[in-house]
């Protein structure tokens, strides 16, 4: 696809790529040091695809993320430090410290939330349309989730839903071949995800999910659409994640050929190569940003190391909305 994005708009969309990955490595070399308090799934890989989404989001525009959702995270805005203190449990974290990396919201940036459940996020995404419809926002909602997500229950109904009341939703499928550790070849028998629009009356595609422009350029096309009123959109984004599931993944059910021929498909490399070849960028242009970014993730990462626990008597607070108690209370009174 040719570039018909600035050079300016360019080097931007590549140093929040790379502010993504230098997060990512920077969060596996804690979960090295045992510093993390969960899992830690990495988006190594996948960088075009929140970053190319969310370029063209705005605060009041909402997203649903993943297990798999800094990328997402940072893409919306969120803050380094607080997505980091999330991680190691400090209390000055997005949830305090109690939620680590896969409970990561936030609501200032229209990030609905990360989200442990594999396809929990769907219908949150198409309520949360739903809103916006009734509302008469001009905004819409996008879903983040993965190719096993695909094969829930939620995916369906939610796809369902919103087609039959025409939402501002556009569900983008993170296709980077595994579900864990089984193939879509194993799991499905269709060749693209985006076949499955079909079924319920609303457009699909596929994309190359680690071409920074055709994911810019072909989501700015399906915003306009959705917000138009033509309805929701299927994306299915063509990736691979460069790392294992999660940190201390084996990886043993993945053939290291195919890894290896991935990781010259890097969205971050093919967009360097972009710019220096299209823009005119140098590579030492390239390294200072990347330079810029890395020490701005460190920053935050020693930041959050100095941040304080969650404090013992603090363990039940934010489990309740401490108003449910006395609503409920005066509902049943009254029979």
């Amino acid at each position: 696809m040719e570039s018909i994005i600035s050079k300016e708009t360019m080097l931007e969309l590549y140093r929040v790529m790379v502010r993504i990955r230098a997060f990512e490595n920077e969060a596996i070399e804690l979960a090295k040091a045992n510093i993390t308090r969960a899992a830690v799934h990495t988006y190594n890989g996948e960088e075009a695809i929140a970053v190319g989404v969310c370029a063209h989001l705005s605060n009041k525009d909402y997203i649903t993320s993943t297990h798999r959702g800094h990328g997402h995270c940072i893409a919306k805005g969120a803050d380094l430090r607080r997505m980091f203190a999330e991680l190691m449990g400090r209390e000055t974290g997005y949830c305090k410290g109690k939620g680590g990396s896969m409970h990561i919201a936030d609501l200032a940036t229209g990030n609905l939330g990360a989200n442990g459940i594999v396809g929990g996020g769907i219908p949150m995404a198409m309520g949360a349309g739903l809103g916006q419809q009734i509302g008469h926002e001009p905004h819409l909602t996008v879903s983040f989730f993965g190719d096993g997500a695909s094969n829930e229950g939620s995916f369906h109904e939610a796809l369902n839903m919103a087609s039959i009341w025409n939402l501002p939703v556009v569900f983008i499928c993170e296709n980077n071949k595994f579900g864990i550790s089984t193939s879509t070849e194993k799991s499905m028998n269709i060749e693209r995800i985006s076949d499955r629009a079909k079924a319920y009356g609303i457009k699909g595609l596929t994309v190359d999910g680690n071409d920074l422009v055709e994911v810019y350029q072909t989501f700015a096309e399906i915003k306009e659409e959705v917000l138009a009123g033509k309805g929701p959109v299927l994306l299915e984004m063509d990736t691979y994640r460069m790392s294992g599931h999660y940190f201390g993944d084996s990886e043993n059910y993945r053939n290291r050929e195919d890894v290896e021929k991935w990781k010259e498909k890097d969205p971050i490399l093919r967009c360097e190569q972009r710019l220096i070849k299209v823009h005119g960028v140098s590579e030492d242009e390239l390294k200072a940003i990347q330079k810029e970014e890395e020490t701005l993730v460190l920053a935050a990462s020693e930041q959050a190391k100095q941040d304080p626990e969650p404090a013992v008597e603090d363990i039940m607070n934010d489990l309740y909305d401490p108003t449910f108690e006395k609503i409920e209370w005066k509902v049943f009174s009254k029979g």
